[in-house]
C-alpha cells in the first residue's frame, strides 16, 4: 500500500471563524482579527481572504500597516472560540482516520495519514480529502486547502506552493514533482523548514536552490551542518522518513513564560511581575510533577536586553525558594532603564517525587510550605487561577489577572 500523507489548512482561520460567527462571506467581507483598542504596533492575527486578494494584505501584520478601508470590521480575538472550532474540525478528521494517524501541526493545520484508509473506503486520496473538506465547509462554514504526497515534506510543499492558490485547492506532489516543481521553488527560504539563518548558511557555501542542495557533496554538508546536512539533502531529493505514528519526544524538558508589556516598567515594578510569573510557572511545574534545577531570566530593556542563567544546588518546586533565586538574578541584571519584555524559564527538569532537604530550612517548614502550595494549586485548578491570588496582584500595574484571562497571549 502506498503511503499517502495529506495536510489540510484552514483558510485564514481566525478571520474566517469571525465571519462565520457573523454569518458573513469571508471572500467578500473586509474583516481583520485584531483588537481595535490596542496600539498601532499590535499584531493582526488574521485577515479575511477578501483583504488578502483585493488589497494584498498579509495574513499577519501590524495594525498600523492596515490601509484605511471603508466598512472594515475589527474583530477582537477570542481564542476559546477558535479552539472550540478547531476541536470540531478534528472531530471531522477522526470520522475517517484513527487518532494515531493525525498530527496537529498548529491551530489551523493538521497532517493526516490517509494511505491505510484508501482501500478501506475504496477511494483515492483526492476523493477522500475532498469529502473531508466538503464536510468542514457544510458543517462549520470554514474553507480549507490541501496538499498531499508520499511524506510530510512533499505534502506540505504541495500545500504551500500549489494547493493554497487555485481551485480545487488540492495538490499532490510525488517523486515525479521533485525535479519538475520542488527544485524550481525560488527563493529557497520559501520552502518549509528553511528559515533565514539556514538560507544564509547555505548561501555562504554556494547553495541557492534545492536542486543544488540535492547534488551537493555529503562530506561538505556534514562538515557544515552535522547530521542535519544529510537530512537536508534527503529532503531536497523528496525523501522524508518522518512518521506520524512516532511522536517526537524532546530530550530536554523545559517550561517557560514570557510577556511583552503595554508600557515601560521600572525595575521596582518588575519585582511584582516576577513574583506572579514564578507563582504561575511553579504551579505548572508541580502540575506536571517536575522539579527544576536550572532557571533563566531575560529582561528586554529599552537600551538592550540582558539575560542570566543559574544552576541550583538541588532540584526544587518550591515557589518561595524559586522566587528568591529569580530575585537574585533580577538584581544581577538590574538597570536604571525601563523594560517592556520579561521572560522566565525552568530547565533541567526532573520527574521525581522526592525533594532534597535544604541545610537552611527545617523539615517542618518545608512540609508546611509544600502543603500551602498544593492547597493553592487545588483551588486554582477547580475555580480558576483568579480564585486565589496575592493581594499585590490587585495593584494597577499587575498583569496577573489579565494573563489568566488569556489563551496564548490573546483574549479568551
Amino acid at each position: 500500500m502506498d503511503k499517502v500523507i495529506c495536510v489540510i489548512d484552514l483558510k485564514s482561520f481566525y478571520a474566517s471563524c469571525e465571519c462565520v460567527a457573523r454569518n458573513l462571506d469571508c471572500f467578500t467581507t473586509p474583516l481583520v482579527c485584531c483588537d481595535p483598542y490596542r496600539s498601532g504596533s499590535s499584531v493582526v492575527m488574521s485577515v479575511s481572504p477578501f483583504l488578502k486578494k483585493k488589497y494584498h494584505i498579509p495574513n499577519v501584520c501590524r495594525k498600523k500597516d492596515l490601509p484605511n478601508i471603508k466598512g472594515m470590521i475589527y474583530a477582537v480575538p477570542r481564542m476559546s472560540y477558535y479552539l472550540k472550532m478547531q476541536s470540531r474540525v478534528i472531530e471531522i478528521f477522526l470520522r475517517y482516520i484513527a487518532p494515531e494517524d493525525l498530527y496537529i501541526y498548529s491551530v489551523d493545520e493538521c497532517f493526516l495519514n490517509i494511505g491505510p484508509y484508501l482501500n478501506l473506503y475504496k477511494t483515492t486520496a483526492f476523493e477522500l480529502t475532498q469529502k473531508i473538506m466538503k464536510e468542514i465547509k457544510e458543517e462549520l462554514g470554514l474553507y480549507t486547502t490541501c496538499g498531499a504526497g508520499p511524506n510530510l515534506f512533499l505534502a506540505k510543499c504541495a500545500l504551500d506552493q500549489e494547493g493554497k492558490k487555485n481551485p480545487p485547492y488540492y495538490a499532490y506532489w510525488g517523486k515525479e514533482e521533485v525535479k519538475t516543481k520542488l527544485w524550481n521553488i525560488k527563493p529557497i527560504d520559501k520552502i518549509w523548514g528553511i528559515a533565514g539563518g539556514l538560507k544564509n548558511h547555505l548561501r555562504r557555501i554556494g547553495i541557492n536552490s534545492l536542486k543544488q542542495l540535492a547534488v551537493t557533496d555529503d562530506d561538505l554538508l556534514k562538515k557544515e551542518f552535522g547530521i542535519i546536512g544529510n537530512q537536508l539533502k534527503a529532503l531536497a531529493n523528496g525523501i522524508d522518513e518522518s512518521d506520524i505514528r512516532s511522536p517526537y519526544i524532546p530530550r530536554d524538558k523545559s517550561l517557560s513564560l514570557g510577556q511583552t508589556l503595554k508600557r515601560p516598567y521600572s525595575f521596582s515594578e518588575g519585582k511584582l511581575l516576577l513574583r506572579e510569573m514564578v507563582d504561575d510557572l511553579t504551579g505548572r511545574l508541580r502540575e506536571k510533577n517536575f522539579l527544576t534545577r536550572q532557571i533563566s531570566l531575560y529582561v528586554g530593556y529599552n537600551q538592550g536586553a540582558r539575560n542570566k542563567m543559574m544552576t541550583l544546588a538541588y532540584p526544587t518546586d518550591s515557589r518561595k525558594q524559586l522566587f528568591d533565586e529569580v530575585l537574585y538574578l533580577y538584581e544581577v541584571l538590574k538597570s536604571d532603564d525601563t523594560f517592556r519584555q520579561l521572560s522566565l524559564s525552568y530547565a533541567d527538569l526532573k520527574e521525581s517525587p522526592t525533594i532534597q532537604q535544604s541545610l537552611f530550612s527545617t523539615y517542618e517548614d518545608d512540609i508546611k510550605q509544600e502543603r500551602i502550595d498544593k492547597a493553592i494549586d487545588n483551588i486554582q485548578r477547580v475555580f480558576g487561577k483568579n480564585a486565589v491570588m496575592r493581594c499585590s496582584s490587585l495593584k494597577e500595574y499587575s498583569t496577573y489577572r489579565q494573563r489568566n484571562n488569556q489563551i496564548g497571549g490573546h483574549r479568551e
